[in-house]
């Protein structure tokens, strides 16, 4: 499995570099469209849709809304406060569960929920793209995540006691939790000191990534809420290795929308 799992990645990460690097404008839109797209089509079973057509389907119609966006690009704002709203509510559904999950409204209620969750990821990179250092942002953001999710791996296994989230993710600990927060802050300290930041400056930014890093770990856990109703492990088998690409795009949908609407509010780009 884990030489599987390598093989998987050695293959995928210079796709996805090439994708972020040397694609712009409709280019990248329609690379990162086709990735959330498969998202779409894997969402669909979650939400309880087993037949091909309806699957398909349902990815069609997030591809439909992903070009609608594109052409509609004063959306955007709306689209994030949408994401943050969802996520804000999301942190309360995973908290609840399963009490909580009457509340997500069937089979159409989820159909929703996967929107909100795909549509915004797709939006934020879009504007990220556009930015000041567009690029490094899109890497920073995922360094932030993947840190998080490394240190988190390595101290919950060496100290992890208490669970964080049982009856949705019984291996993820609080110990794990605080190990990949500070994996991701040591990062944002250390790009803090090579651009020079001031006191302040280092103190917004260590508090923007430790609410990127957060919201990353509801958005796992939303997915996980989800298959584990489902009675699902993996979103699909796309990835040998890997399972799918929800599976592995989980924490960037949720982390993605805030980070963008969090240098909104710092000035750094327009919305």
């Amino acid at each position: 499995m884990l030489k599987q799992r390598v093989i998987t990645a050695l293959v995928l990460l210079p796709i996805a570099l090439a994708g972020f690097f040397w694609l712009d404008g409709g280019a990248f839109a329609l690379f990162i469209g086709f990735v959330v797209t498969l998202g779409g089509w894997e969402w669909a079973r979650l939400a309880g849709f087993s037949a091909q057509p309806l699957r398909i389907a349902y990815g069609l119609l997030v591809a439909a809304l992903l070009y609608g966006l594109y052409l509609l690009p004063a959306l955007a704002p709306l689209v994030l406060v949408l994401a943050v709203l969802w996520w804000g509510a999301a942190t309360v559904l995973v908290l609840g569960y399963p009490d909580t999950s009457r509340y997500w409204g069937g089979t159409p209620g989820k159909l929703v929920i996967g929107l909100l969750i795909l549509l915004p990821a797709w939006q934020g990179l879009m504007l990220l793209k556009q930015w000041p250092m567009a690029n490094w942002l899109i890497v920073a953001v995922m360094v932030l995540v993947w840190a998080a999710d490394i240190g988190a791996y390595f101290s919950g296994k060496t100290f992890g006691k208490r669970k964080l989230a049982p009856q949705v993710s019984p291996g993820k600990s609080w110990e794990g939790l605080i190990g990949g927060l500070l994996a991701s802050l040591a990062i944002t300290v250390g790009v803090g000191f090579y651009r020079g930041w001031v006191g302040s400056e280092m103190v917004l930014a260590l508090a923007g990534a430790a609410l990127v890093v957060l919201i990353s770990v509801v958005g796992d856990l939303t997915e996980s809420m989800f298959k584990r109703q489902s009675g699902i492990k993996d979103s699909s088998n796309l990835l040998p290795g890997h399972g799918g690409v929800l599976d592995r795009i989980d924490s960037l949908t949720a982390a993605i929308p805030l980070f963008a609407v969090l240098l909104w509010a710092a000035g750094w780009g327009a919305l």
